[in-house]
């Protein structure tokens, strides 16, 4: 496989890890998953501006990917929470702590070079 990954870059698994973050609200959602199981109604208003259907596109992303896990709750009435599975956790304790560590040292620069173009 990683021959294959050397000479083929796009069979690598580096880009199935970074396609994770070319879609905008995958890393949001996972975020707003980080302090534990929330319902849908919670992520579209924690996230303010994502419309239900970017919503449900970015859960079933996450679903697929295996990051995210959907939870039936027995309640009255029924509802559906959503939850970060261990490789989820790992993704936002990991990577994505690494990346908002660097954006907090190397933020003002980042937004400074992009202004100045």
């Amino acid at each position: 496989m990683t021959d294959h990954c050397e000479s083929l870059l796009v069979d690598c698994r580096l880009r199935a890890a970074t396609d994770l973050f070319t879609h905008m609200w995958d890393p949001v959602i996972l975020a707003g998953l980080r302090a534990g199981p929330r319902r849908r109604v919670d992520l579209l208003t924690t996230t303010g501006g994502l419309r239900d259907k970017v919503l449900t596109d970015t859960l079933r992303r996450l679903l697929a990917n295996g990051l995210v896990e959907r939870r039936r709750r027995p309640a009255a009435p029924p509802h559906v929470e959503y939850s970060l599975t261990p490789l989820g956790a790992s993704l936002v304790d990991g990577p994505m702590r690494a990346l908002a560590d660097w954006i907090t040292t190397h933020g003002d620069e980042l937004l400074a070079a992009q202004e100045s173009l």
